[in-house]
């Protein structure tokens, strides 16, 4: 199991980190930022320009799954992870990631106020021999306070909140414990391994009377996605299909599904590819719409977006894939793609 202690950059984060260690036997601290520092020094400068934060980097967010699991492997017990993680994809990146190696998350947000955080971080201690770093580092805590703000609803939603005002880290580890001991903080997720070999997937477009399309919102992945999923051994895409739509909608399709595109997705490391392909649901009654329930462990959210809507909302690749659908829905029959676009 992974406690993730998130919160804004001066929260006290690391330090109640450290105290919950002595709370709880076989623990181990685990550091991501440390993993952040490795790639600083691994990548060239030009890569690393073009970010503001390591973050932003693939590379970072995979390396703090495979470090997790390989850290638990060689240790076992609990880690404890002192870390900010604002934006709502970085979580659903790692979090997903590390379900799909069996880990469980307990996510915990810690809150002195905003007021107890500004004051925090302009009183932290001086290096003496850095005292220009220091004073760059406060005003980079104070800046990302907007980020912090920006990130509160879902935040809210997301994790077991610890009102920190007026307490020690060690009093702060305490709260933390104890919610955890409670079950608090459980992020569920519910996802297959990874996969160890190329897969074949199935996903099915649903559309409402205005010819909308209809988009989920996974827990364990960036971005939106088609309702859909991997082909099971034995399974046709078909029967896939129809098995995803009445586990991810709680809806039960009685029309036949149409195929839209076979788009083969090559291997692009550290994924295996793969076939995709899309189906056509027709459209969703009323009905059927007002009786939609998702899956809170593996789907937050459902919407339909017209085209224009999905460029927003789904990654490059299945933004590719969902733009040809269309124009074989349009044209009355099936299209071959490969990485996304129409096979030559």
């Amino acid at each position: 199991m992974i406690i993730w202690v998130n919160g804004a950059f001066g929260a006290g984060k690391s330090c109640a980190g450290r105290a919950l260690l002595d709370l709880l036997p076989e623990s181990t601290l685990y550091e991501p930022e440390v993993l952040g520092c490795g790639v600083r020094r691994l990548l060239p400068e030009k890569r690393l320009q073009e970010v503001t934060d390591y973050q932003e980097l693939p590379i970072w967010r995979r390396l703090v799954v495979e470090t997790a699991a390989s850290l638990l492997a060689e240790v076992g017990g609990v880690l404890v992870a002192p870390m900010s993680l604002l934006r709502q994809e970085h979580r659903d990146e790692i979090f997903g990631g590390l379900a799909a190696r069996g880990i469980e998350v307990r996510h915990v947000l810690l809150d002195p106020g905003e007021t107890i955080l500004r004051s925090r971080i302009a009183a932290r201690a001086d290096n003496p021999d850095q005292p220009e770093a220091d004073d760059a580092a406060r005003r980079w805590a104070l800046d990302r306070i907007a980020d912090y703000r920006a990130a509160l609803p879902w935040l809210g939603s997301d994790a077991h909140p610890v009102s920190t005002a007026g307490l020690t880290p060690e009093q702060t580890a305490v709260r933390i414990a104890e919610a955890v001991g409670r079950g608090a903080g459980d992020c569920g997720i519910v996802q297959t391994p990874e996969p160890r070999a190329e897969t074949v997937a199935a996903g099915v477009l649903l559309f409402d009377e205005d010819d909308r399309v209809l988009l989920v919102d996974p827990t364990y992945k960036p971005g939106w996605e088609f309702p859909g999923g991997v082909v099971e051994r034995g399974e046709s895409p078909t029967r896939a299909g129809y098995r995803e739509v009445a586990e991810e909608l709680g809806i039960q399709l009685t029309r036949g599904l149409e195929l839209l595109v076979v788009d083969w997705e090559p291997p692009r490391p550290p994924g295996y590819g793969g076939l995709r392909l899309l189906f056509d649901g027709g459209r969703m009654p009323r009905a059927d719409i007002g009786r939609l329930l998702l899956p809170r462990s593996e789907l937050r959210d459902w919407r339909f977006v017209t085209e224009d809507e999905a460029a927003g909302l789904l990654p490059p690749v299945r933004l590719d894939r969902l733009r040809w659908a269309l124009r074989a829905r349009e044209q009355g029959r099936p299209l071959n793609l490969e990485a996304g676009h129409p096979a030559e």
